[in-house]
């Protein structure tokens, strides 16, 4: 069942060994980076990312869509998309896609001129990378 009555969007920057999550305002205006989850595998990230959008009032979650840089589809955009669909369906939220092409080059150099050294930018990296997928989307939507 999709929640309506919910007002926050939560945005996925979905990897391997670690899951970037952002959550949007609710007016969903302006998106923010969350924190950086270690994967502990599939139905463990699953129930984590349900609990969490649970507790912050998510009608839907926006997953980072790994393309190549031609736009064609990956074998991880499979995975994701595989991820993402298991996770709509034990979760009941809804689910989009948005292109996460270069959003983690766009994270890193941000996270530069922030002045981050390596270590501090490889732990934040996700989480500003599903910041910047999340608003990318919330701007397409608000056209």
């Amino acid at each position: 069942m999709i929640r309506t009555d919910y007002d926050t969007f939560m945005g996925i920057d979905f990897g391997g060994k670690r899951i970037g999550v952002a959550f949007s305002d609710p007016t969903k205006t302006l998106a923010s980076g969350f924190k950086v989850i270690i994967s502990k595998g599939s139905d463990r990230d699953i129930q984590t990312l349900t609990e969490l959008a649970k507790e912050k009032k998510v009608s839907k979650v926006v997953f980072g869509l790994p393309l190549n840089a031609d736009g064609t589809e990956s074998n991880f955009t499979v995975v994701t998309r595989t991820f993402a669909e298991k996770f709509a369906k034990i979760s009941g939220l809804e689910v989009e896609f948005e292109d996460e092409r270069f959003t983690s080059l766009e994270a890193e150099e941000i996270l530069k001129e922030a002045g981050l050294d390596w270590k501090k930018r490889k732990e934040v990296l996700d989480m500003v990378a599903a910041e910047i997928i999340l608003q990318n989307y919330i701007n397409k939507k608000r056209g």
